[in-house]
């Protein structure tokens, strides 16, 4: 007998103890489902993977469509405070109704099938793209590539951003093993992409070995910065004279560039203007990715949770100008290179205010504390149960010209959002 119930918590929870592990790779069980489903979209299927940069190139493509007057469906993962964020048409969060129409529509179809919570939500939100009719869906990979459910689905444009060090138990502890693992979304004869500047040669390799149309960025596309503007260049000719991405930090220009070239890809079917690209760079938004608060003392929320995204967050936050105190609320999931972090952070920081996450994973406060120490940091550390107490404890003793940077795992920030600093 299958389950069935009227909310989305209860379907969420169904969810989480469907199947015995939460991360189980490989794409058989999802492409059963999948073919009882039919779910065979007749749009165009743009796959974004990548260690760092999926969710700002997917919020920047989208933004583009949706400026352009299409219907966008767009899936992202995780979600800050509501699972709804996962699933978006015309960058508007589906409603409950609507995600459980279509969790029930997967229900019914895997006939026993085990699915993880992540497979599970895959299938239902290609189920609701279809449903709405979207001119265009963009699916962000959640692990890897090759064997991530997204990859059940066959994209017209498949894009790497970036390739490094993360998630080594599923994915290999090297480059060159992550890289072959990422470049599994590409496809024989179609545009591929790769706006990593030193891609791995296993990712090369591979894409020459299927034929895919493999684009790199300072090769075949890149971006010049004129410091009150940007000029794109690519296959088909030059772009002068665009914004910057509402998104900060300069390497949301790598990642614009990228976006620019798959819309490119993709012109004779859903053809995308200059001025709506304009539009789009304008009104991108994204919660967590470098998002400074307005006010006083300056507040910035990051997900920066590895080596690669961290070397980012560090230059970000010295670029943004002198603070006489920055303090830190960070905490970070166990399986993550917390000593990588804190040794590419250690110089921005004055002031450490780590959290006891009570997460599955987390690594605990002391742990924490310990690699601080041991970094060489004369910083000072101080820990909390929650990333409420930590904030509150560095809010008290901030001065207005003083900095709090959260950063870490998603469940940092989505409790500073959860907490409205501002």
């Amino acid at each position: 007998m299958s389950f069935d119930a009227d909310t989305l918590d209860a379907w969420l929870a169904h969810l989480e103890q469907l199947h015995p592990s939460a991360i189980d790779m490989g794409l058989e069980r999802v492409a059963r489902v999948r073919d009882r489903m039919q779910l065979q979209p007749a749009f165009p299927v743009i796959i974004v993977g990548g260690t760092n940069g999926k969710g700002s190139t997917c919020a920047m493509l989208s933004a583009a469509y949706r400026a352009a007057g299409y219907k966008v469906g767009t899936y992202t993962s995780p979600h800050l405070l509501h699972y709804n964020e996962r699933v978006a048409i015309n960058l508007v969060p589906a409603s409950d109704a609507a995600i459980v129409a279509s969790l029930r529509a997967v229900e019914q179809a895997r006939a026993g099938e085990s699915l993880t919570y992540f497979e599970f939500g895959t299938l239902a939100a290609m189920h609701q793209f279809i449903q709405a009719g979207v001119d265009v869906a963009v699916l962000e990979v959640g692990l890897g590539g090759r064997l991530d459910a997204v990859n059940v689905f066959e994209p017209d444009v498949a894009a790497v951003v970036s390739v490094d060090i993360d998630h080594q138990a599923f994915l290999g502890d090297n480059r060159e093993a992550i890289g072959r693992e990422k470049a599994g979304i590409f496809r024989p004869g179609k545009p591929a992409f790769c706006a990593d500047s030193q891609p791995p040669q296993a990712l090369l390799d591979h894409a020459a070995q299927i034929k895919a149309d493999l684009q790199l960025i300072g090769r075949d596309f890149g971006y010049t910065n004129e410091t009150t503007q940007w000029r794109w260049r690519g296959r088909q000719g030059q772009k002068p004279g665009l914004p910057f991405p509402a998104l900060r930090g300069a390497y949301q220009l790598a990642n614009a560039s990228l976006v620019i070239a798959i819309l490119d890809a993709l012109h004779d079917r859903v053809p995308v203007g200059v001025g709506d690209i304009k539009r789009g760079l304008v009104e991108v938004e994204l919660a967590g990715r470098y998002q400074v608060l307005p006010g006083r003392p300056s507040i910035v929320l990051d997900v920066a949770h590895n080596p690669h995204a961290a070397a980012a967050l560090a230059q970000n936050l010295l670029n943004q100008g002198f603070f006489p105190t920055t303090h830190a609320v960070f905490a970070a999931l166990a399986d993550k290179d917390i000593a990588g972090v804190i040794d590419l952070l250690k110089e921005r920081i004055d002031v450490w205010h780590v959290v006891d996450l009570d997460v599955p994973r987390a690594a605990s406060a002391q742990q924490i504390a310990e690699l601080i120490a041991a970094s060489g940091s004369s910083a000072r550390i101080h820990i909390y149960p929650t990333v409420a107490d930590a904030f509150k404890a560095a809010r008290s003793v901030a001065g207005e010209n003083d900095r709090i940077a959260a950063f870490g795992c998603f469940k940092v920030v989505a409790d500073m959002l959860a907490l409205k600093p501002r």
